[in-house]
C-alpha cells in the first residue's frame, strides 16, 4: 500500500486537531510548524476536510479549525477517504468489482482481503487513538513481530 504525502499530511494534521483541548481553535501555522506540514498545502488539505464535514473552520484573530467531531468518532480511515477516496481500488474499481480470467480468479478475493484488513486497522484507530497514543490492541498486536519493522 502507498500512502501519499497528501494523505499522511491529512492524517497528521487530524492528530493534531485531535491532540487540542476540546473546543480550542488550532491556528493553521501551528500545525504546520509542529507536523512540518508546507502551509499551503495543509489550507488544502484542510479545505478538503472541511468539504468533507471532518473539520470546522472560523475566521478572524480567535479562529482557526477544529474537529467537527468528537476525536473519538473520527477514524484514520476517515480523514484518508476525505482526501485520497477509497481505501482500496483496483485501477479505479472497486475490489468486488474487477473481474480475471485463467490463474488469476483468486486474485479478486485477494484484493478484497487485503482491503478487509486495511479496514479493520485504519477504521479501527480513532483520532483520539493517536493523540493520545493509545493504540487498539488488535492493532499494537500486530506489531509484536520483529519482521513487521522491516521493509520488503
Amino acid at each position: 500500500m502507498r500512502i501519499s504525502a497528501k494523505t499522511d499530511y491529512a492524517v497528521r494534521a487530524a492528530a493534531q486537531l485531535a491532540a487540542a483541548p476540546e473546543g480550542q481553535w488550532v491556528k493553521t501555522e501551528s500545525v504546520s510548524n509542529v507536523q512540518d506540514i508546507p502551509l499551503p498545502f495543509l489550507l488544502n488539505i484542510l479545505a478538503e476536510l472541511r468539504t468533507a464535514g471532518l473539520v470546522r473552520s472560523r475566521r478572524g484573530v480567535d479562529g482557526g479549525y477544529q474537529l467537527a467531531r468528537p476525536a473519538n468518532e473520527l477514524s484514520v480511515a476517515d480523514i484518508i477517504r476525505a482526501v485520497d477516496g477509497p481505501l482500496a481500488n483496483i485501477a479505479g474499481n472497486r475490489p468486488e468489482e474487477v473481474e480475471y480470467s485463467g490463474a488469476a480468479v483468486p486474485l479478486r478475493d485477494t484484493w478484497v482481503a487485503l482491503r478487509a484488513t486495511m479496514r479493520s486497522v485504519l477504521e479501527g484507530v480513532s483520532l483520539a487513538d493517536l493523540a493520545t497514543g493509545n493504540l487498539p490492541e488488535h492493532v499494537r498486536a500486530l506489531l509484536v513481530e520483529d519482521d513487521v519493522w522491516r521493509g520488503r
